[in-house]
Parts: C-alpha cells; structure tokens; sequence
C-alpha cells in the first residue's frame, strides 16, 4: 500500500522548503491535505510529482512548488476571505482554506464542481464553497474578496475580477506569453492595481482566459 502521508513530507522537503517556502501555514497546510484525493483514481500515484498534473478537460494541478510560492506571495491571514478560481477537484481551495477564513472556489463545469464540494466535504474543509459559473466572472455575490488565486495560466485578466478584489487586496496570476510564464502579484490601492514580478513557472493557459477569449468579451 502507498504511503502517501510519507509521500507529502518527501514533496515538502525536496519541492517546498528548498523553494524558500518556510511559512509554517504553508508547510502545514502541504502537510496535512491529502492531495491523492484531489485527483481522480487514476492519477493517485503521481500526485506528488515535481510537475503539473494534467487533470482533463482544460484543468490541472499546479506543481507543489508553483502553489507553495503563489501562496507564499499573498500571504493569507485567517481573518481573510479567498477566491479561488480553477480549482478543479478542490486542492488548492483545501490548502487555502486551512489559512483563510472562507475560501470561494469558482468551477465552470457543473460535473466537476459538483464532484469537487463532495471531496471537500469529505477532507472536512467546512469553510469552502464552490460556485459553479464562468471562470472569468469570478463569483461576486460572495465578495469583495481579500485575495484571489488562479490555478493555470492566464493571458488576459478581465476586469471583472480586479473588480472583486478589495482595496488592499491582492491577486496572484500565473501570466503566460508562449511557453514562458511569470507570476505576479498585484496589489489594489485606490481602486487600481499595481503588479510586482515573483517567480517564473508554466502551466497551461485556463482557456477563459486566453487573449483571444477577453479580446471577444
């Protein structure tokens, strides 16, 4: 039998820790989420692979290292409330809701929302929702949010969602310009959105959110 409890302390302390992520909420929270159990059965024994796990249907999850620093860059308190966008079944919602006050996860897919609030009902993550509707609207009836987070590669980021972020808030995006990509952080002051480069990584580009998608909007 695997043991995949060994399996999240391996990937915390070769993928976490050496990417100068030491924050203990952080490296608790990569801890104790089982993430085999956020992808589906068939993918449970590469769940704690360096690299992205393709997950189907335009989803994926980032790699533990991705995350970790993305997480890292906003810093959640747990007086804050998260949206969380393209969460697919629910493992970074599950990782930032043991930080969070209330994590909002947003899921396009009715199938796949539905099946991600069961895992994370079964996790025991009770300060999670998950809103079905389009990506690029964000949910706004349960905002404003203090941060947002978005789980694949973004190209264009419309303004719906800067809308949703509070003043003082921040959003962390994984910008991709062919097959390079760069996270930034941006921080709302005054209603506008400054942005501060963090780290490079890749990951797919979320199709709600390619250039040609907004340009149509």
């Amino acid at each position: 039998m695997t043991d995949f409890a060994a399996r999240r302390l391996t990937m915390v302390d070769t993928q976490v820790r050496p990417s100068d992520v030491t924050k203990f909420p952080i490296i608790d929270a990569m801890l104790t989420v089982a993430r085999e159990n956020f992808v589906p059965d068939s993918q449970r024994e590469v769940a704690y692979v360096g690299d992205l796990v393709e997950l189907g249907g335009g989803r994926c999850l980032l790699e533990p290292r991705t995350l970790a620093k993305m997480l890292d860059t906003v810093n959640i308190s747990n007086d804050e409330v998260v949206l969380d966008i393209a969460p697919a079944l629910g493992y970074s919602t599950a990782i930032a809701a043991r930080m969070a006050e209330l994590v909002v996860a947003v899921e396009s897919d009715e199938a796949l929302a539905t099946e991600a609030q069961t895992v994370l009902m079964e996790a025991d993550v009770d300060n999670a929702i998950v809103h079905t509707g389009p990506l690029e609207q964000g949910a706004d009836e349960h905002g404003p949010y203090d941060v947002i987070m978005i789980q694949g590669g973004v190209e264009q980021l419309p303004d719906a969602l800067l809308d949703q972020l509070k003043d003082g808030g921040r959003i962390v995006c994984l910008f991709m310009e062919g097959d390079l990509g760069t996270v930034r952080v941006g921080l709302k002051t005054a209603g506008r959105v400054s942005w501060r480069y963090a780290f490079n990584a890749s990951a797919p580009v979320l199709p709600a959110f390619c250039a040609e998608c907004a340009f149509s909007l």
